[in-house]
């Protein structure tokens, strides 16, 4: 909950920061030998992270960490696509952004090629057509077979991996905290993960996802951030351009709060002390000078001084303009008049014909006009230039009351102005004030959609609520297990006093005298990757031929298909596709007519001569 001590005016600014572009590392050759490193990637749908897992090194040796997000023109070649950090601002590109994700799960693979493209080169990968370091990628729970087989291919096919492991990255979390907390290796919790798109419910039972039992509800960061910009557009339309989506991502991050109860929460806000002590004023970037502000004579006068410099600079361009093309005219006409005086008669002809002039008179009357309109041009020029500085000169000093009448403003006549008292105090107008977007109960409105999704018209349960349908069905035996290790992880997780709210939903939910415990990932959106470093570390892929526990290696893949899945404590379970042969007509039998009384009614059937013959396969019909 937000504190209650604090200034009365508490003013924030908006970091709006400004991303770098990554830098290409160097490949240690200590990763090549004697076995290439595992590459782990966290393909979130929020942010990308990727490095090594190499035995001996940093434990927060986190090489990549960028937003999964591609800007690409329509038409653009692959050269000019801006990846993640290459992307400096979000919002000028907002419009081109593309995603390989719709919802949680990997659908458009020539976005994840690209971001794979920027993930290899930055970790110092220059091998010619192939990435010899086996692959630790992280997929959505009950990932559908179609998307990985696709994830397959492109790294068997495409990169030409030696081995791909797949799990799920809260199970990951999961696990990193369990071995940190010393945990029995086949525990039983249950996993309540928000992500950018959606959030889980995830049953684990003796350490393996309970995949029947899992849940999603379509409510995540991304919608939390979209209901904070319309809340604020309505409150504020006159900062519409200013209420962007990236702002709203960091007022989610570092100004809102979960309420342990929202009804009473919202009860404090209506107290006008409470409201001022934990109202958080966002200040807008915007400019001190105000339109239609007081002006004094002098700032009036050297406005004027300046427009009619301006003025003067305008018209002397256009006039040089007009002057240059008369003069250019001129030019190819004297050309046309030399051609009648060499005697090329044929092509002086043909010339005249192209100006659309009857005759030589017409041609010299014509000369003779644009030369005298050139001159008188030229004098024009002159004169203008020195009535200018005169003019400019003049309009330095101060003016009399009938003087520049033409080039005041309508709005604030000069005779007005000496009638006005000098010691009356003119209203001031805050305009810091008025660029300030006043932050209140939208600090615990946006996270509470969470439990709430109805608050945006999703029509849906709730987390709590499919937490609570998720352990009815199990045995009361079950539901003690899991409810002992309820288990919070996600990037959505880390508003404060998310693990309060949790715990009361569950006391509430739970029998009389029930005990249950809830723990947060240590880091929320960084333990899935640092869970798939340590399981890469624990388990290395197998020798040559086989792949080991968790790992698909290229033998597997060409035998099994795309969408094979090797288990593992962290990985989704593999279910796989049954396709239905397709059975062939039956060809008509021959019936002897001659046959009578019980051989007719025998029945003959046949099958096909590759498939074994079995007692079941023959139906012996009789009358």
């Amino acid at each position: 909950m937000a504190s209650t001590e604090g200034p009365a005016c508490q003013i924030f600014s908006f970091q709006d920061p400004k991303f770098s572009p990554d830098p290409l590392f160097e490949l240690p050759s200590r990763y090549l030998t004697p076995t290439p490193v595992p590459i782990v990637i966290d393909n979130g749908s929020f942010q990308t992270r990727a490095g090594w897992a190499a035995p001996g090194d940093d434990p927060d040796s986190l090489w990549l960490l960028f937003r999964s997000v591609a800007a690409r023109s329509r038409g653009a070649a692959r050269s000019e696509t801006q990846i993640g950090n290459d992307i400096p601002n979000l919002e000028p590109l907002r419009w081109l952004l593309k995603s390989q994700f719709d919802r949680n799960v990997v659908v458009n693979f020539e976005i994840q090629e690209l971001i794979f493209d920027y993930v290899f080169t930055h970790l110092g990968i220059s091998s010619e057509g192939s990435v010899d370091h086996p692959i630790v990628l992280t997929e959505a729970p009950c990932n559908p077979l179609h998307c990985r087989q696709m994830m397959s291919e492109l790294l068997f096919e495409c990169y030409r991996v030696p081995y791909v492991s797949y799990g799920i990255d809260s199970l990951y979390s999961f696990y990193h905290n369990s071995a940190q907390s010393s945990l029995r290796p086949r525990h039983t919790g249950i996993i309540l993960s928000s992500g950018y798109h959606c959030s889980h419910i995830l049953p684990v039972i003796s350490g393996r996802l309970d995949a029947a039992n899992c849940k999603r509800i379509n409510v995540g960061g991304s919608q939390a951030a979209l209901y904070l910009q319309r809340l604020l557009q309505l409150k504020y339309p006159g900062h519409l351009a200013a209420i962007t989506l990236s702002r709203m991502e960091e007022l989610l991050h570092e100004h809102s709060y979960t309420a342990a109860d929202y009804n009473e929460e919202l009860e404090r806000w209506r107290s006008p002390e409470f409201y001022e002590s934990e109202v958080h004023r966002m200040q807008l970037p915007f400019s001190g000078k105000v339109p239609g502000a007081c002006v004094s004579v002098e700032e009036r006068q050297e406005r004027r001084a300046q427009q009619l410099r301006r003025l003067q600079e305008i018209n002397a361009r256009r006039r040089e303009e007009k002057l240059q093309q008369d003069q250019e005219r001129l030019d190819r006409l004297l050309a046309v008049q030399e051609l009648l005086e060499d005697g090329l008669l044929d092509q002086f002809h043909k010339r005249l014909v192209e100006l659309n002039m009857d005759s030589a008179e017409e041609l010299l009357s014509y000369i003779n006009k644009l030369q005298l309109t050139i001159e008188q041009g030229r004098q024009k020029l002159l004169q203008d230039g020195a009535e200018g500085k005169i003019e400019v000169s003049e309009s330095e000093q101060p003016m009399d009351e009938g003087d520049g009448v033409t080039l005041m403003d309508s709005d604030f006549p000069e005779e007005s102005l000496p009638e006005k008292p000098t010691n009356v105090v003119q209203p001031m107008f805050n305009i810091a004030e008025y660029h300030q977007l006043f932050v209140g109960t939208e600090r615990l409105r946006c996270p509470e959609i969470l439990f709430q999704p109805s608050l945006t018209g999703e029509d849906q349960m709730g987390m709590m609520e499919t937490l609570q349908y998720v352990l009815a069905r199990y045995t009361p035996e079950q539901q003690e297990a899991l409810v002992s290790n309820v288990f919070l992880t996600g990037g959505n997780m880390k508003y404060p006093g998310m693990k309060e709210r949790v715990e009361k939903e569950l006391l509430a939910m739970r029998p009389f005298q029930s005990h249950f415990k809830v723990t947060v990932a240590s880091r929320p959106d960084l333990d899935a990757w640092y869970g798939a470093r340590d399981w890469a570390l624990e388990h290395p892929p197998g020798a040559e031929g086989g792949g080991g526990e968790g790992w698909i290696s290229r033998q597997d893949y060409e035998e099994k298909g795309g969408e094979y899945l090797s288990e593992h404590c962290a990985s989704n379970v593999f279910v796989p596709m049954k396709i239905a042969k397709p059975v062939r007509p039956a060809e008509p039998s021959v019936m002897n007519p001659t046959l009578t009384g019980a051989s007719a009614g025998v029945t003959m059937v046949t099958c096909d001569s590759a498939l074994p013959l079995t007692a079941a396969d023959i139906t012996m019909v009789t009358s």
